[in-house]
């Protein structure tokens, strides 16, 4: 990996971490009664690193878009077979 690569995951990786503890933070305070207090905050922060870099390594490695083309050039390629066959006794 070189060294462009590195400084655009950990950015990526570091934005992913402010978004998870941003948005747990809300859940929290509007969920529950509980006060926001700096243990609440590191549990919240260890709990969002795995999910962010789950999130960078992952999913950002996934090609979605060729998949769902995939799955969908399989069910248009069926569905045209199909109506084919039904079309022919």
């Amino acid at each position: 990996m070189n060294l462009r690569r590195l400084e655009v995951f950990l950015e990526f990786l570091i934005f992913g971490v402010i978004i998870g503890i941003t948005e747990d933070l809300i859940v929290i305070q509007f969920a529950t009664e509980a006060r926001i207090t700096w243990s609440v905050f590191l549990i919240v922060f260890l709990v969002s690193i795995p999910f962010a870099f789950l999130g960078e390594v992952l999913i950002d490695r996934v090609n979605f878009i060729e998949i769902l083309r995939k799955i969908f050039k399989i069910k248009n390629n069926q569905k045209i077979s199909a109506s084919k066959n039904n079309g022919v006794l």
